[in-house]
């Protein structure tokens, strides 16, 4: 049973437990958590375990590792003892549980043999080995930089704003030590989180992966309920003390909390967007002002983002960029490549945060035909990257037990992860951000059902010039592919030049656990790359042909 003893007044609420029995049955009696539908416990790897315990006599308490196997007894990984300790007044107690086996839905005893009462609270298990140590799994963060990406939107879209404003995220109650962190339910997902992964560790996040923060924050609005300008000044004092917390000095009021937390040095943080999909809610307009007036007024380098488009005329006010959202189904999104191809060169900038194939019959959990209408979108907005500053998918993870969304990036459960085909599209588009666009113009009886761009980039031996084409129907497409534009004294490596494809038989087939790579790029050779090059396009297919450069013998 739970009581409302906890020494962590924001998180009043203990659990109780009374053991009754004097002759306890084998194996002890307690409780247990099974974790988020089991817990990956591997052989050889350890396990930190901190809890806080109270009690009126001395425990006698075991902390194991145990996992239920079909037709087997409960299989004990790893345990240590929790004893000859004064618990009289609430005390944290820190194990490490050495796995002594691998299960895949593992959970977590807590047992006695001792009758009595004991109070348990904050008890929380994770592994020793995360990425960077701070808490995320190695190889979800290495997918991510695989992408190579260049900045972190956070902390979410509608998960900002709430479906009334009491469930908003509030980011003041998301720092300091988690055991004080009071959690919220997340009404808009209808699930609750303890804050955990807070305004702090995104930051710190940001900072692991090598990318610039990107904050998304409440503009006194939510789906159902909001203020008006008279009334939102607590909401843009709030802004100014996350900016003071992310960017102020260690000595500064909440600087000071940032370095007590750990981190002295302050965040790059210089991009903020006011609300989430709020530009038609009845407050809008006049919160915007008074958030954007104060910014700029106290941070002229902030980079104001605005939930107003601008793609076909005049905002109406000001931004430094304002926000695009691309969810349709397939066909659409594929046409969207020309969206911003009339837009205005004055004036904001676009930063299309979310976009994705989200219709059910043509997305499915995540396929080929959604990523080749999405790689079309991408190759649009590079051959506008003058007035398209920055894009991101959305959503980027879901856990395969409890998807609240389809499709997403990347997949994954207590022990296994794959990307889906519109991660692996990403890829071919990952050396984008700073290269030089070059002029692409594609002639063929098939070109309604061809997008294109190209870029000139490096790497650590070569630079290459990168054609990038998306084969949006059923026909395979011959082409001739003509290096035009170089510079004179440049010539086409063929030895260093590549060709990679994403395609599969079936436009719908999709990855799985069972078979993470069906849907992937494929590298090979291009012998016969040079200033002309004459190519095929499959069926339903994204291509990138890597044109290695070099100067031509006897030029300097």
């Amino acid at each position: 049973m739970a009581d409302r003893v906890s020494c962590f007044t924001k998180n009043t609420v203990a659990l109780r437990m009374e053991v009754l029995c004097d002759n306890c049955p084998p194996g002890g009696v307690g409780i247990y958590n099974p974790g988020f539908w089991g817990m990956n416990i591997e052989e050889g790897k350890a396990y930190n375990l901190v809890m806080y315990i109270r009690s009126s006599d001395s425990v006698d308490l075991t902390a194991s590792l145990t996992c239920s196997r079909p037709s087997s007894a409960l299989q004990n990984l790893a345990s240590a003892p929790i004893q000859d300790i004064n618990v009289s007044n609430w005390t944290k107690v820190e194990l490490q549980l050495l796995a002594q086996g691998t299960c895949r839905t593992a959970r977590l005893d807590l047992t006695t043999f001792k009758r009595g009462v004991l109070w348990l609270d904050q008890v929380s298990l994770m592994p020793s080995d995360t990425y960077k140590g701070h808490g995320f799994r190695k190889e979800l963060m290495h997918m991510l930089l695989e992408l190579k990406p260049q900045f972190l939107r956070f902390p979410g879209g509608c998960f900002v704003e709430g479906n009334w404003l009491r469930n908003a995220f509030r980011w003041k109650e998301t720092i300091g030590p988690w055991e004080e962190r009071p959690g919220h339910y997340g009404d808009v997902w209808n699930y609750w989180t303890d804050d955990g992964l807070g305004y702090y560790e995104f930051l710190l996040l940001a900072e692991d992966l090598g990318t610039l923060p990107v904050w998304v924050f409440n503009a006194g609005i939510s789906h159902n309920d909001g203020v008006n300008s008279s009334m939102v000044t607590p909401f843009v004092q709030d802004v100014f003390d996350g900016l003071e917390f992310a960017r102020g000095s260690a000595d500064s009021t909440w600087g000071s909390v940032r370095a007590t937390m750990g981190h002295p040095k302050s965040f790059p943080l210089k991009f903020v967007a006011i609300g989430n999909e709020d530009c038609d809610k009845e407050f809008y307009q006049e919160n915007y002002l008074e958030f954007y007036n104060a910014l700029k007024e106290a941070y002229p380098d902030i980079q104001v983002v605005s939930n107003c488009e601008n793609s076909s005329g005049s905002l109406g006010r000001p931004a430094d960029l304002y926000d695009s959202h691309i969810y349709s189904n397939a066909i659409d999104v594929f046409l969207m490549k020309s969206k911003f191809d009339r837009t205005p060169r004055t004036g904001p900038k676009v930063f299309v945060s979310e976009y994705a194939v989200n219709e059910p019959k043509d997305a499915g959990q995540g396929n080929l035909l959604a990523s080749l209408a999405e790689a079309a979108l991408l190759t649009g907005l590079e051959t506008n990257s003058d007035i398209v500053q920055m894009a991101c998918y959305a959503p980027l993870f879901t856990n395969d037990n409890d998807r609240r969304w389809n499709p997403d990036a990347i997949v994954f459960n207590s022990w296994q992860h794959y990307g889906t085909p519109s991660y692996w599209m990403q890829t071919f588009f990952r050396e984008s951000s700073g290269a030089m666009i070059h002029p692409v113009q594609i002639t063929s009886s098939y070109s309604d059902s061809l997008a294109a761009s190209a870029i000139t980039w490096n790497d650590t031996e070569n630079s290459f010039l990168r054609v990038k084409i998306v084969n949006f129907g059923s026909h395979a497409v011959n082409l001739t592919i003509r290096a035009t534009g170089l510079q004179a004294s440049t010539a086409v490596n063929t030895m260093a030049s590549r060709l990679t494809v994403l395609t599969y038989s079936n436009v719908m087939d999709e990855n799985s656990f069972s078979n993470p790579n069906n849907v992937v790029p494929i590298i090979r050779e291009l012998p016969n790359a040079a200033e002309e090059t004459h190519a095929l396009l499959n069926p339903y297919s994204l291509t990138s042909f890597d044109l290695a450069l070099e100067q031509k013998a006897g030029v300097v």
